[in-house]
């Protein structure tokens, strides 16, 4: 319904209108305004993305960005990638789960001490002479099985170390200026 009364056409025929009608003032008043808005919404946001630019981004919102608080695994992961330390956490991880890797009996005589990243070499400590020499003789197989689980390549070589010897110390019932255990007797 139509809040004008009814008036006739101006052709003097009542009922039937030959050509639509034009907007009224209310209604161009309503287009108007619509247009003015969105073209004040459009000025507004590109002065907000001007001042955000000038100011170094968008300084807080309801929105997630780069600087909310993340989990930790997430930060860490972000933090080896940026940095390439890829191989080395790799290789942590493998001394890390050295009894799964190696298998319990030599894992409990034999434990990794470091990785050299530029020579790609690992190396590993025992506790004993015979878990040293069976550790060589496993080498090239527990190379090859640790370069599947790292990436080939990773690991070139592993270097055995034996049992280290006594100690020697310097005391007081050592004879001054002698050279080690078999030099007592002048």
């Amino acid at each position: 319904m139509t809040d004008q009364p009814h008036q006739p056409d101006p052709s003097g025929q009542p009922g039937e209108n030959p050509k639509p009608a034009e907007p009224s003032g209310v209604d161009l008043a309503r287009v108007a305004l619509r247009a003015a808005k969105e073209q004040a919404r459009a000025r507004g946001a590109a002065a907000e993305q001007k001042k955000q630019a000038r100011r170094g981004g968008l300084r807080s919102g309801a929105r997630a960005d780069g600087r909310d608080p993340q989990p930790l695994g997430a930060a860490i992961n972000r933090l080896i990638t940026e940095r390439g330390w890829e191989t080395p956490a790799a290789v942590g991880g493998v001394m890390g789960r050295w009894p799964q890797i190696v298998g319990d009996d030599l894992a409990k005589h034999c434990v990794p001490q470091r990785y050299d990243e530029e020579e790609r070499i690992l190396t590993v400590q025992c506790d004993s002479t015979t878990w040293a020499t069976q550790l060589r003789l496993l080498a090239p197989q527990l190379v090859a099985r640790l370069n599947e689980d790292l990436g080939h390549g990773t690991v070139k070589l592993i270097k055995v170390h034996g049992p280290q010897g006594p100690v020697r110390r310097f005391g007081p019932l050592r004879a001054p200026g002698s050279t080690g255990p078999g030099d007592t007797y002048g």
